[in-house]
């Protein structure tokens, strides 16, 4: 009896390793979430609540919010009026979205339970504010790209819709960032292909320092996770690399098509990562390693929660 209760024990413990051993495995590779052509060719923003939903700007047209289950059902969240177009998505910690609108340069909010956009802040010498990051302390910071004159901007939109111009001379502004401990900032230029942290002051940003320059292909969105490692989506090249704050390729992960515009984390646990993917116009989801830093964030405050 003492025999057979020890080969019972070890038969548990080897399939315990064997199933942890076989979720290791799916790490970092890539399946669709939602059938293609479902989003238009302007998929962007991607953004998740607390409940596990992944929110999506241009859903079946342009000018839309979807939002897609977990399993990945889709339907049309918000429609945005005025010709505003959405690019960048954030929640806060109350379940505030906001949303980056190029075409009137606006920063758009839908408060927690509402359905209804309004204009959190605005500001006419933005060229069009693309991606957004939400800071730990609920001050949002917007990226500004100029794509034909192939410059860019950084914004900070403090609590109450001040916007505050931080910093100039950059490239093509895309994909920004937040680190965990809301000391950095970091933003990526599309065409000069550099990726650069800057310290965040109370006056805004200083120490502007280059973490990467990539040889090839073009940047877009970015995130963090609880480590603070980034994940870049590799416009034209058809990855996300994932990347320590001192510029080590640690995974590179590909996203089954050549143009991912952006990405984030949810799932029940912080650890699916979720990309918005041109080429079939679709999401497309990964397992990682770590948590989001945002998910983990708002998960906390029971961010994102809608209805």
């Amino acid at each position: 009896m003492i025999a057979l209760h020890r080969l019972a024990i070890a038969l548990m413990m080897f399939a315990f390793v064997t199933s942890m051993t076989n979720a290791d495995d799916l790490l970092f590779v890539s399946k669709p979430l939602t059938k293609p052509q479902e989003f238009t060719g302007g998929i962007e923003g991607a953004a998740c609540d607390t409940a596990g939903n992944i929110y999506a700007v241009n859903f079946s047209e342009q000018g839309t919010i979807g939002r897609v289950t977990p399993d990945g059902k889709g339907s049309i969240f918000v429609t945005l009026d005025n010709g505003s177009i959405g690019n960048g998505i954030r929640f806060a910690r109350n379940g505030d979205m906001f949303i980056a609108d190029y075409t009137n340069h606006n920063i758009l909010r839908v408060a927690a339970g509402s359905k209804k956009p309004t204009v959190f802040a605005h500001n006419d010498t933005m060229n069009q504010p693309n991606d957004l990051a939400m800071a730990p302390n609920g001050v949002l910071y917007a990226s500004d790209p100029n794509w034909s004159d192939g410059t860019g901007q950084l914004w900070r939109i403090n609590r109450d819709g001040e916007v505050t111009r931080i910093a100039t001379d950059l490239g093509t502004t895309n994909g920004v960032e937040v680190s965990p401990d809301g000391k950095t900032i970091y933003v990526n230029e599309s065409k000069q292909r550099n990726v650069w942290a800057f310290t965040i002051t109370p006056q805004g940003v200083q120490d502007k320092r280059l973490i990467k320059q990539f040889p090839d292909h073009g940047f877009d969105g970015m995130r963090c996770d609880v480590d603070g490692n980034l994940y870049i989506t590799r416009y034209g090249k058809g990855t996300v690399v994932k990347m320590t704050p001192q510029g080590e390729i640690l995974q590179e992960i590909d996203v089954l098509g050549k143009r991912p515009s952006n990405i984030c984390f949810g799932g029940p646990d912080g650890r699916t990562a979720y990309v918005t993917e041109v080429d079939h116009t679709r999401l497309v989801q990964f397992r990682v390693d770590r948590p989001g830093a945002a998910w983990t964030m708002n998960q906390s405050s029971g961010a994102g929660k809608t209805k």
